[in-house]
């Protein structure tokens, strides 16, 4: 019998993470491209990341390295979409 995956939520990336998306290296890249799958299947708490915290209602984030994060939030649980709004160093990080 072959397993079969549904996508439950959309995921979505705010111009500023679009652009930012552009500038990450290649590995941090595909690590966001491995969370933003994950989510679509799983949802948006991912609690199995490093350093993953909510960080107020529906906000989000966690590591995709030492020195790069991502942030997201649900913008519409009822049709389940989320933005990723920031992708990018710990530094600039908009918490």
């Amino acid at each position: 019998m072959p397993y079969i995956v549904t996508m439950k939520w959309d995921i979505s990336l705010s111009p500023k993470a679009s652009k930012q998306v552009n500038n990450l290296p290649k590995k941090i890249f595909d690590t966001l491209v491995t969370l933003e799958a994950e989510m679509m299947i799983l949802g948006p708490v991912r609690g199995n990341w490093p350093n993953y915290s909510k960080l107020g209602k529906d906000i989000h984030h966690c590591h995709l390295s030492r020195k790069y994060v991502a942030c997201w939030k649900v913008i519409d649980k009822k049709v389940q979409l989320i933005e990723v709004y920031y992708a990018g160093s710990r530094e600039n990080a908009n918490y």
